[in-house]
């Protein structure tokens, strides 16, 4: 299906948004509502993609069935049952506004209007349809909705109360909703002016203003600075084709993550903090983090970067095919010429992950690159904001004012050992600290290790412990404060080990 890029912006109409806000609240249309109505079962299957159990609990004909049936399911519904749902709306005003389109005999959605909720409240994010909803692939200035990825990054932004924010590609606003929370003033930007009609339409909904601008990178906010830049940017490597606004930039390769990367602190005000997610080429055998810690480094920032999953090419490309909903044709030419890109520069896998950077203007700023793959150890905002603090602390605190403070374990650190069999029955051969849902939060020990963390409570300095575990075993308290601290600085950063108020 061939589909013109050339498409009337929706909900131009404020007062038609208005109207249309009012409808859905007054049907219920709500995060809690649509899962009460759906039941948990077909809730959840819902989550999957899979459709009929929720199309099955959606028939009683009430406005909020109507609602989750036209904006979650795509289905067709009969003009009498759209008119009871958005009355205030009319049906005549959303055709003409892009919010349902006439088929058959009734009307299907033309948006993807959809409820979203994080801890502070409840929101409704408007975005176009995927192409599970509706046939054929997606348009090129298709806006993507509430996904994986976006979720990921909000979880993963950093809290803290601001004064500004940057939304640097905000698609449909999802990030801008959630930097609502805890910024006074927003600004989000995007190259398609689509995506800023829809981001608007968001904001106007949830009774927010944002300072909306079109424009790539950084050239909108030219001279502006903000104390939080948060990006979900079109981070899709390829050959720099752009079919897809949503996810190609039109830059070569992971080009458009670098450009990102690297400009990025010269928009950051004194201790500003920058968020993206991001993708990356492995190049052959090449260590990924030495081609991202380059951009890092550049900036001049404290950074945490973190390879959350490394997809091979053809899964890689096989996953941005399926997402545009190319006709299988389509998908093999294209496909093919894709891979063979990848090859012809040796791209054995592409990484991605989260880059979190802070701008603290320090001499030798601190550089972290991790990867964190396994499930319950996604990054969260409250465990970068302790990274970042912590890895700042640990570094700036000298040995000798690290054997002078009183540190405690985490409350939840768990010790795991692992031992083989022998004459003289079971030698350890791994001792592990963990802590729990902590990113990469872990480090392993030696029998001295284990037993002077064991005494950390944060009653005596840690240079006492060296001492009285020295005395005990014969040992020189020097050479063992020298074998000890390189894992007791791993336990601070990952959050183990921390200071007590006495010692900080």
């Amino acid at each position: 299906m061939t589909r013109s890029p050339a498409r009337a912006l929706p909900l131009q109409d404020l007062s038609i948004v208005d109207r249309l806000g009012d409808d859905l609240r007054h049907a219920g249309y709500s995060a809690d509502s649509v899962p009460d109505l759906l039941g948990e079962s077909a809730h959840r299957a819902l989550g999957r993609g899979e459709f009929w159990p929720a199309l099955r609990a959606s028939s009683d004909g009430s406005p909020l069935a109507t609602c989750i049936r036209l904006f979650l399911l795509g289905t067709t519904e009969s003009d009498a049952a759209v008119r009871a749902a958005l009355p205030a709306t009319g049906v005549r005003a959303a055709v003409v506004n892009g919010v349902l389109e006439p088929d058959d005999d009734g009307f299907r959605a033309g948006l993807d209007i959809r409820p979203h909720a994080d801890d502070d409240a409840d929101y409704l994010v408007v975005s176009d349809l995927d192409s599970d909803t509706r046939p054929g692939p997606v348009y090129p200035d298709h806006v993507l909705g509430v996904g994986a990825a976006s979720v990921s990054l909000a979880r993963a932004v950093i809290r803290r109360p601001a004064a500004t924010a940057l939304d640097l590609g905000t698609g449909c606003g999802v990030q801008a909703l959630h930097l609502s929370s805890h910024v006074g003033r927003i600004t989000a930007t995007d190259t398609n002016p689509r995506a800023l009609a829809l981001a608007g339409a968001t904001a106007r909904l949830n009774g927010q203003r944002w300072d909306l601008r079109q424009g790539s990178l950084f050239e909108p906010v030219i001279g502006d600075r903000f104390d939080l830049v948060v990006s979900n940017p079109p981070f899709v490597v390829g050959a720099g084709d752009r079919r897809y606004e949503y996810r190609d930039s039109g830059v070569v390769g992971d080009g458009i993550c670098e450009q990102l990367i690297r400009a990025v602190a010269d928009h950051l005000n004194p201790e500003g903090t920058a968020q993206l997610l991001a993708n990356w080429m492995v190049i052959g055998e090449q260590d990924w983090r030495e081609r991202v810690g380059a951009w890092v480094s550049a900036t001049g920032c404290d950074a945490w970067v973190v390879q959350r999953e490394i997809a091979d090419p053809a899964e890689y490309v096989s996953l941005w095919l399926a997402d545009a909903g190319e006709a299988r044709e389509r998908a093999v030419e294209l496909g093919s010429a894709w891979l063979d890109w990848f090859a012809a520069r040796g791209v054995t896998g592409i990484g991605m992950g989260v880059v979190t950077l802070r701008r603290t203007d320090r001499a030798a700023p601190d550089v972290v690159l991790d990867q964190i793959t396994a499930a319950g150890e996604e990054v969260t905002g409250a465990e970068a904001d302790a990274f970042l603090a912590r890895r700042r602390w640990e570094s700036s605190t000298s040995d000798t004012d690290l054997l002078g403070a009183r540190l405690a374990l985490a409350s939840s650190v768990i010790l795991e050992e692992r031992s083989l069999a022998g004459h003289e029955g079971w030698a350890p051969v791994l001792r592990m600290l963990r802590r729990p849902g902590g990113p990469g939060a872990t480090v392993q020990v030696d029998e001295w290790g284990r037993a002077l963390l064991a005494g950390c409570t944060g009653v005596l300095p840690l240079g006492a412990l060296v001492d009285l575990l020295a005395a005990a075993h014969g040992l020189d308290p020097q050479a063992l404060a020298a074998a000890v601290l390189p894992a007791v600085r791993v336990a601070i950063s990952r959050g183990l080990l921390h200071p007590t108020q006495e010692g900080a």
